[in-house]
């Protein structure tokens, strides 16, 4: 049984946490010579009605986040990082992260922020992350954003 990480899944949604998550995906990522998948995921429940769920915010929102995804691959590649994807994809992220992508990628490994969610949105959604570790089948890591930043 390898020890290796061979594909990682690093879930990026603009925050702090996800930054620092990002930091720890890379070198872990050049450490194991693995794939760096940068997975940001465009919730579609936040389009509550036909109407406000218009095309041109849909795309405007992949653009953004293909944009977000580029400059955090141009990042991982000049760090050292050989094989990067980037992966926008619309639906719930608890379940894309955790159930769909690493099954459609064989993701080994799941990076993602401690929290991307202010105390009241946690409260009645719970964090994408704690979804992850308690369904994802693979090996998740939780970073934390160091003490005092």
């Amino acid at each position: 049984m390898s020890m290796d990480y061979k594909q990682i899944i690093i879930a990026i949604d603009g925050s702090e946490e996800a930054e620092w998550a990002f930091k720890k995906a890379v070198a872990i990522a050049d450490r194991n010579e693995a794939t760096l998948n940068l997975v940001n995921i465009i919730d579609t429940r936040s389009y509550s009605s036909a109407e406000a769920y218009d095309r041109s915010i849909a795309e405007s929102a992949y653009k953004s986040a293909e944009e977000l995804l580029n400059n955090y691959k141009a990042e991982a590649v000049q760090a050292g990082v050989q094989n990067v994807n980037v992966v926008v994809e619309y639906g719930s992220p608890k379940v894309m992260i955790s159930k769909d992508l690493p099954k459609k990628l064989n993701a080994d490994l799941i990076i993602c922020g401690a929290t991307g969610l202010n105390a009241v949105e946690r409260f009645i959604m719970g964090s994408v992350s704690e979804n992850v570790v308690r369904s994802a089948k693979c090996d998740v890591l939780v970073i934390r954003r160091p003490e005092g930043l």
